[in-house]
Formats: C-alpha cells, sequence, structure tokens
C-alpha cells in the first residue's frame, strides 16, 4: 500500500503533463478566473449512467458526512477508535443480491462494491485530498485524482488509508482501499467501455472489550483510569484481516442510433464482467477461554475464502414513447470456504459452497408530465441457490422543490455464507446449515420538500430471519433461523429551520419492531439537532460556519460484538443508549477548501459516571478534539 501513495502522490504532482480538451469557451488564461470551467463540467457517472458533479460548497449536510465512511452515520454508532466497527440504529433493506454475501459483514461497511464506485468525465486535471485526525497514533486519509488525457479517455486512482491506535489496549485499525477506474468513449459516442481495479484490507486488532472490572471502574469515572490504555481488556493477542481484489469492466455499443427533433430510439447491447476475490481470516496467539474449547493450544489461524466470477450480456432500448426498457441475462461461477473437511461426532462440516447461477432480470424506466414509472426484476434461473427480487414504484415531482415517491419491493435470497457454513480454530464456531432463503418485503413512501420536510416512512416484512445469537446453555453466538415474521415500522423526517445567519437542522426517526422483537432489536427514538451560526467573512474569502450538535437514542437492548465472526449477534441481557452526545463544530471554506474543527462528545467532560457504551463492553468515545479538511484542486 505504501508503494500505491507514492503513485498516486507522483500522478498528483504530475497532472499539468497531461494535455486536456477544454471547453469551447475556455481559452486557458489562467489570468482569466471567468475562462476557468464550471464546477458542473465534472461529472461523476454511476455505474448505472447517473450523472452529478464535484460539490464544493459547504453546507451541515456536507459536515455530517465528514468522517471515515464519508457519508452520514445517523443511523451507526461508531467504536472508540476509528473505523473499528458500528453498531445499528437502523435499518435499511436496499440490497438486490440473488446469492448470498460473504463473511465478516461488519467489516465491510467502508469496503467499496462495484455499485460504489464512480466514473469521471473532467475539462481539467482534478484532485481532491481528504484528512481527519484519528485516536492516539496514526491519521485517516483518502486521496483522489483523476484527468482526461482527451475527450473520450479519463482515468482515475485513488487510495483511502486510516492507520489508528487506539485508546484502548489492542484495538489498532489499519485499513487501505486502493480504486482505479477508466472510461472510454468514441468520437461519436456509441461505444464506450468502462473498467475498475480495487484492492481493500480490513485489518483489526481485538481484544473482546473489557473485563467486568474493568467495566466498573470505567463507569464509577474513576479519574486513575481517564488514561484508558490502564483498563484490562480480555485479551490482547488477537487480530482479524479481510481482504479484497476486483476486476471489472462493462462496455455498450448503441446497435441503433436514431436522434432527431421528433423523438429517439436507440437500441444498446452490452456486457459486463467481473471477478473478484475475498478472504477473512481470524488469529490469535493463545485460545481465550470465554470462546470455549479450542482444536489448538497456539497460534490459531482460520481462514475463509471466496471467489466470485460473473459475466452478464444485456439490451437496452430507449425510446422516446416507450421509454427505458432492458434486459440482461449473466452466469455466476462462486467458490467458498475452506481448505478442510471436519469429521465431528455429531455429523460431518463440509469444506465449500462450491457451484454456479444462470441468472436473468429486467428493468423499466419511464417519465411522463412530472410522472416517473419505474421497476426491476431479477431471478435464479439454474443453480444451487434460489433467488429473486422485484421492485416497482412511481415518483412524480410537482416543482423543483417538492416531490414524492412510493415503491414495494420483494426480496428472497440465501442467508449469508457465514450461516450456511464455518469453521473455526474454536470448537463453538463449527456449523453448516440448510437454511430457508430469508423473504423481505419492504413497502416504502418518500417525501421531499423544501418548504415542509424530506420524510421517509417504510415498512418491512421479514420472513425466515437469519441472525447470530447465544443460545440457552451456549457461551458463544451461533447462526440461527427466526420461525416466526418480523415486522418493522421506521418513520424518518428531516427538517432545517433559519432564521437570519442561523439555523437549526433538525432529523428524527421513529422506529419499531411490530413483531419478532426478541430478534430484532432497535431503539425506538434516535434524534439529531444542529443549531448554527454561518456567514461570509473578509468580504466573502471564507465562508463561516460554527454551531452546536445533539444526537440522543433511547435505551435498547444493542447487538453484541463478536469478535471471531467480526459480526454483530442479538443479545437480550444488557442494554445501552439513554445519553447525550454534543459536540461543538467550527467549520470554514476558504476558496475549494474545506476546514472542520470539532469538540467530540463535550458533555462526557462534565459527566459524575460514564454510560455511554457502543457495545456491551465496547465503550464509545470519550470527549476529544478532531481536525480536518478537504482540498480541492482545479489544475
Amino acid at each position: 500500500m505504501n508503494k500505491t501513495f507514492l503513485l498516486l502522490l507522483f500522478l498528483c504532482t504530475w497532472a499539468n503533463m497531461f494535455s486536456q480538451n477544454f471547453p469551447a469557451n475556455y481559452t486557458g488564461d489562467q489570468n482569466d478566473k471567468s475562462q476557468k470551467p464550471a464546477v458542473e463540467l465534472y461529472k461523476m457517472v454511476s455505474l448505472d449512467r447517473d450523472t452529478t458533479y464535484v460539490d464544493t460548497t459547504l453546507t451541515i449536510k456536507k459536515a455530517f458526512k465528514f468522517n471515515y465512511l464519508r457519508r452520514d452515520n445517523f443511523e451507526l454508532l461508531p467504536f472508540s477508535n476509528v473505523g473499528q466497527v458500528y453498531n445499528s440504529l437502523g435499518y435499511t433493506f436496499d440490497e438486490f443480491n440473488l446469492k448470498p454475501l460473504f463473511a465478516a459483514q461488519s467489516h465491510q461497511i467502508n469496503y467499496f462494491d462495484a455499485e460504489d464506485i464512480q466514473y469521471y468525465n473532467v475539462p481539467t486535471p482534478l484532485t481532491e485530498l481528504y484528512f481527519k485526525t484519528a485516536f492516539e497514533q496514526g491519521q485517516q486519509m483518502d486521496a483522489f485524482f483523476t484527468v482526461n488525457t482527451s475527450e473520450k479517455f479519463n482515468f482515475s486512482i485513488a487510495f483511502k488509508g486510516l492507520r489508528s491506535l487506539g485508546q484502548y489496549q489492542n484495538i489498532l485499525v489499519s485499513k487501505g482501499n486502493f480504486r482505479f477506474t477508466s472510461n472510454y468513449h468514441t468520437a461519436d459516442k456509441r461505444y464506450n467501455i468502462r473498467v475498475h481495479m480495487t484492492a481493500q484490507d480490513v485489518l483489526n486488532q481485538e481484544n473482546g472489550g473489557l473485563t467486568e472490572n474493568s467495566i466498573d471502574l470505567f463507569e464509577a469515572n474513576d479519574p486513575e483510569f481517564d488514561d484508558r490504555g490502564r483498563l484490562d481488556v480480555n485479551f490482547e493477542d488477537a487480530e482479524n484481516k479481510l481482504e479484497g481484489l476486483r476486476f471489472f469492466g462493462i462496455q455498450e455499443y448503441e446497435l441503433i442510433s436514431k436522434k432527431d427533433s421528433t423523438g429517439y430510439n436507440v437500441l444498446t447491447l452490452g456486457n459486463t464482467i467481473s471477478y473478484e476475490d475475498k478472504f477473512y481470516e481470524y488469529r490469535q496467539t493463545s485460545p481465550f477461554d470465554g470462546f470455549g474449547e479450542s482444536y489448538l493450544t497456539s497460534d490459531l489461524r482460520k481462514t475463509t475464502k471466496l471467489e466470485d466470477f460473473q459475466i452478464k450480456g444485456s439490451a437496452r432500448l430507449d425510446n422516446s414513447i416507450l421509454g427505458s426498457i432492458s434486459a440482461w441475462v449473466g452466469y455466476t461461477d462462486y467458490n467458498y470456504g475452506y481448505d478442510s473437511v471436519l469429521e465431528l461426532d455429531d455429523g460431518r462440516i463440509g469444506n465449500r459452497l462450491k457451484g454456479n447461477l444462470v441468472q436473468a432480470g429486467a428493468t423499466y424506466q419511464k417519465e411522463y408530465k412530472g410522472f416517473e414509472l419505474f421497476g426491476k426484476g431479477a431471478i435464479n434461473i439454474s443453480g444451487d441457490f434460489d433467488g429473486n427480487y422485484l421492485l416497482g414504484g412511481v415518483a412524480f415531482q410537482f416543482d423543483e422543490d417538492n416531490a414524492v415517491k412510493a415503491s414495494l419491493k420483494l426480496h428472497s435470497v440465501a442467508p449469508h455464507f457465514n450461516f450456511l457454513l464455518y469453521q473455526s480454530d474454536y470448537v463453538n464456531y463449527n456449523w453448516q446449515n440448510n437454511f430457508e432463503n430469508v423473504k423481505t418485503q419492504e413497502l416504502k413512501f418518500e417525501l421531499r420538500s423544501k418548504k415542509l420536510l424530506d420524510a421517509t416512512v417504510s415498512y418491512t416484512g421479514i420472513d425466515d430471519y437469519t441472525y447470530f445469537a447465544i443460545a440457552d446453555g451456549d457461551i458463544t453466538p451461533t447462526a440461527m433461523q427466526f420461525n416466526d415474521r418480523v415486522d418493522y415500522l421506521k418513520v424518518k423526517a428531516e427538517r432545517e429551520f433559519r432564521y437570519g445567519k442561523f439555523a437549526l437542522m433538525n432529523t428524527v426517526m421513529f422506529q419499531q419492531a411490530l413483531s419478532g422483537e426478541e430478534v430484532f432489536n432497535v431503539p425506538e427514538i434516535v434524534t439529531r439537532q444542529a443549531l448554527y451560526f454561518e456567514d461570509a467573512w473578509f468580504k466573502k474569502a471564507m465562508f463561516l460556519q460554527t454551531g452546536i450538535g445533539f444526537k440522543y437514542f433511547t435505551e435498547y437492548n444493542a447487538n453484541g460484538y463478536d469478535p471471531v465472526l467480526a459480526e454483530f449477534y442479538v443479545q437480550n441481557n444488557e442494554k445501552i443508549g439513554g445519553f447525550p452526545l454534543v459536540d461543538i463544530f467550527f467549520n470554514v471554506k476558504i476558496r475549494q477548501t474545506r476546514i472542520y474543527l470539532k469538540y467530540e462528545h463535550v458533555n462526557q467532560l462534565f459527566n459524575s459516571t460514564n454510560k455511554h457504551f457502543s457495545a456491551p463492553g465496547y465503550p464509545y468515545r470519550d470527549a476529544s478534539i478532531r481536525f480536518g479538511f478537504v482540498w480541492n484542486f482545479f489544475l
């Protein structure tokens, strides 16, 4: 990863050596600011061809995204160290997978999937640098560079890195996400190709949480233990690691291209190919009694692997009357598992889930007089796993400030691979299950209104829900499937009030498990407020934003964290929550640079006792001052 970072810095340094095709109205006179390309010309294109542009503004919503994940973490509760793991304060069901997902899902919250990769088209070289302080030794950064060597060809290179020692014993986090993208189109734009490569690794030292005596000392706010490194943890010799390597490409050709003043009729053929290799490993020097018996007395190490190859052919018709209709057929080859078979007294645990799937799907989208109809669906035609999904909905745009949307989603898919097959050097962590598909039905309504509020109401039903939990008489989590139904209601609303140069941003979420609450724990209320002042100073050379933030969630049986699985598990014996999180922030923007300074969890300094936990046995962050910036270069 060090070599990758050096290469990125080299490319950023020599960016001005690349030739560019500038807009026709751009003369290249660096002294004439009016001739510089507009920021809207720096385009970002998603896998589904949705186009946005680089945003250099400073807003409160951008401030909410200034964190390691670089997205709003309102529904997440981070652990004490940066990028460690995140407990859930709410749930969304946005996945459309047709086969099981990989193991160690808690470590993949910052993992870039193919759908997360953006492709670029820029008139001049563009660089973005993100930096933020971590806890104790280390920093976090995200460096990105893209350039069009011609109007037809673009490439980008990026590296996101983190190393943070943390304030407690043995919780070092070290992560790296390398991304390379490229896209090309012919002069007539009938043929285009997009490719990317990612290399990602996640290393977490694990300590099993605080011991019972240390939890008492922490809660009592004993000043002798303000140095959190003095608190004993359950063990100091374990770590887990997740790595992934992916090569991805998609190309399209307009076989029929008819566009004129009377309408358009375009037929596009395409194909997609992807190969991804993942592995997860838990290693520990000596067995920990709290995990039960072990097959080994030292040097525990077990590796879980997945090889995933996919290829897909597609056709899309864009018609001025019919809208956009596409269909595709795909083939997937997967190989998940381990290097050995376990022969136990109560049965045999295999080492592989290996096979292939043939899949087919279609999408539809049509806009008419403010209405938008959309839908998509897919199914596994053949293979060892059944799976399908169907999404349909309608949206209406009243004007540029007001819109509504309603959608219905049906999804049936096999549980994650580690529910079906898992092996470990610990005796308790070995199983092979033949679970039913998890079947999800979701009805969602959304309102977007600048004058009223932004609101989302969703009702989700889940049959055959899978989860990890500790069975009666056991001491460690195991994979389980719920025989009854889970019904989950979620209402989320957001509204900002302004008076002069002052503003109050409010976000409130109400949620409840109407049934199945014994396996689906959520806080009933999660709320966040930010009261702030903003103004332009020094002849508008600097834009200032400063204020106070408040976040609170009601007490609930939060999921516990298991380091062997790198997964969260259901527990109903210990509650966390009911404590406020108060921050003081000071943000400024100077040209294209946004600078952020925050005193996080400042109210903890005035508490007589400590009740802030992210999960049972794992304290939340103490009060700390954090600094960082996002800096864009338009060359």
